[in-house]
């Protein structure tokens, strides 16, 4: 798989694992936590959660300006890694205010901001070489599933300290608890003998007595656990920054070759420019706050228009061109990533309140880490032994380790209980097992498609993902129709008429990861090709933009969560996917020329 490729793209592999790692941390337990820690509403701990991943990504733009201006990248990404270690040692410390979280939480996004797309900009170099200049899609695909490979297993981390710390203290975990919790302490509970029954369920020291401290001692334990999830977060930065110090001379040094090419033009500063960008701003953040009421939204949407005029007006008319058709796909991800990134909010919601708590031995098998392995060690060892390798050896090796995957599997089946309690965090561990998975399957489809002539180009596979989406929330909403609502249950917990099949929620995460990989890192290889050589770590930041924007946009699914029913909630993710893949191929002409110029 790594056949041809240069060796800095092992180093950009494997420094991005433990800042995957922390993001899925995130993004499996940070609303969670936010509501069991604060008490907080679905739409605050919302509000938060998109404002937290807008300004990982928005943060992107000052990185990629830093790095560009001063062309030492390297550089940029180290005090990157640096600075989002600290922000996760802010959050590990158990019992903070919510203003010192919400600090910890801008620390983490500043950091990511001068790590990310700079990161991103460096595989980008590495590729600039004509040697390797047709191995950069499969590069990115590679890439990508290397950032994902240490989020596998953040969620079965956070969620296994988080019941640990439970257990330590007396108590199972039972996740539409801490709502109820703070529902007592507040005084606003309104059915208090289903709680004692709850509450008795999963005390380890017999019944419940005063629920009152049953709610405080089981709230400030739930949320503990999390804080020491963000802990181990800050531990697998330290191994990326390890990685990145001991080999980073294996990425290339745009500095040197500044230095040596004195051709390069660098933008100029432009008090008129900076003008009309401001004004430009200002104007977007008025219309937004009239007409939604929401200044928040509007320095969102504003920032990025103030980021398309500047970049417009700094760029030559053969610029231009290739600007315009990047910002064409910027516009578009926007609506990706607000619909996608709903896995970390209204979907985590969905897995909470409308999942099955429990299942069977066999379902068991995928929400617990061990038994996981066994599965991926099973149709590992299938792969190996009727793979296209006719070496004895590896036929022999294949067998083995489908061999001791089928007797682990054998063995969890027979020592799982009838009925086993799974945690809605573990959701989140699919997407990255599904991109790692799925990542030679879709390489292996594009190489294919290439020997024919007939593999799709860069931008009509960034359309088809904007299809692909469409269809994981088509599914999702399949099992919704006739489920009581938040809105319907007005507080109450929900009945188990009303929870389904864990199956839908990961067959959704399956198609939705599909779509990922068509999209995220073609988009990535696209803003490499296409961005003009001065601006390559700005459009990288600039794709990041449109990212954070769609993830401020993410409020759209807490915000509806709990007005209109779940079915409608997920047809608005189904008909924005559908007209941006329409929007794309209206314009794929224009988008593939760039690619060619």
């Amino acid at each position: 798989m790594f056949k041809g490729h240069p060796k800095g793209l092992y180093v950009a592999f494997f420094a991005n694992m433990g800042e995957r790692f922390g993001f899925y941390t995130m993004m499996a337990i940070l609303v969670l936590f936010l509501q069991a820690k604060y008490g907080l509403t679905e739409e605050k701990a919302g509000d938060i959660y998109s404002w937290f991943y807008f300004g990982i990504y928005a943060m992107a733009l000052i990185g990629g300006i830093l790095a560009d201006a001063t062309k030492r990248y390297k550089t940029v990404i180290l005090l990157g890694i640096i600075i989002m270690f600290i922000g996760y040692i802010v959050m590990a410390i158990p019992g903070m205010a919510l203003p010192i979280t919400l600090a910890g939480l801008f620390t983490i996004a500043f950091g990511n901001g001068l790590f990310k797309g700079n990161m991103q900009a460096v595989v980008g170099q590495l590729y600039d070489d004509p040697k390797y200049s047709s191995l950069r899609d499969s590069a990115f695909m590679i890439f990508y599933m290397g950032i994902n490979a240490g989020a596998f297993l953040a969620p079965f981390a956070a969620t296994g300290i988080r019941n640990w710390i439970l257990k330590a203290h007396g108590f199972l975990h039972d996740g539409s608890l801490p709502a109820l919790c703070h529902q007592v302490l507040d005084g606003t509970i309104k059915d208090t003998g289903s709680f004692q029954a709850l509450a008795n369920k999963v005390s380890l020291n017999g019944s419940i007595s005063d629920i009152k401290l049953f709610a405080q001692d089981y709230l400030d334990v739930f949320s503990k656990g999390y804080n020491y999830a963000f802990a181990i977060a800050a531990g697998a930065m330290v191994i990326s920054l390890l990685v990145y110090i001991i080999f980073n001379k294996a990425l290339p040094n745009k500095e040197k070759v500044a230095i040596k090419d004195q051709s390069i033009t660098k933008p100029e500063f432009n008090y008129l420019h900076m003008a009309i960008t401001l004004g430009v701003i200002g104007l977007t953040l008025g219309i937004f706050h009239f007409l939604l009421n929401d200044y928040k939204l509007g320095l969102a949407v504003g920032l990025f228009t103030g980021f398309v005029s500047w970049i417009f007006m700094a760029s030559t008319k053969e610029e231009r061109p290739r600007v315009l058709s990047l910002v064409l796909v910027f516009f578009v991800v926007i609506f990706f990533w607000m619909s996608f990134h709903q896995n970390g909010l209204t979907l985590t919601f969905f897995a909470r309140d409308y999942t099955a708590k429990q299942v069977g031995p066999l379902t068991n098998l995928i929400f617990t880490l061990p038994s996981l392995l066994s599965v991926i060690g099973a149709i590992a060892g299938l792969v190996i032994l009727f793979g296209k390798s006719r070496k004895i050896v590896a036929r022999l090796f294949g067998m083995v380790v489908f061999s001791i995957g089928a007797f682990m599997l054998y063995y969890f089946v027979s020592n799982n209980k009838a009925v086993n309690d799974i945690s809605p965090e573990i959701f989140q561990s699919f997407n990255p097992l599904f991109i790692v998975s799925l990542t030679f399957i879709v390489l292996w489809v594009f190489s294919w498609l290439n020997e024919k002539g007939i593999e799709p180009s860069t931008p009509r596979k960034i359309g088809i993902g904007m299809a692909i989406a469409a269809f994981g929330f088509i599914l999702i909403m399949l099992p919704s129709f006739g489920v009581l609502s938040p809105a319907a249950l007005n507080g109450l917990p929900v009945p188990d008429s009303s929870r389904v099949s864990p199956y839908w929620l990961v067959n959704s995460y399956l198609i939705l990861t599909i779509a990922e990989l068509f999209l995220s890192p073609m988009g990535l290889s696209f803003v490499s090709k296409v961005a003009p050589p001065r601006f390559q770590g700005l459009m990288q930041g600039g794709w990041l933009l449109a990212t954070a924007v769609g993830n401020k946009f993410l409020f759209v699914g807490s915000y509806f969560w709990p007005r209109i029913e779940l079915w409608q909630l997920w047809g608005i993710f189904v008909v924005c996917c559908l007209l941006s893949a329409i929007f794309i191929f209206t314009i794929m002409k224009r988008l593939e020329n760039a690619t060619k110029s």
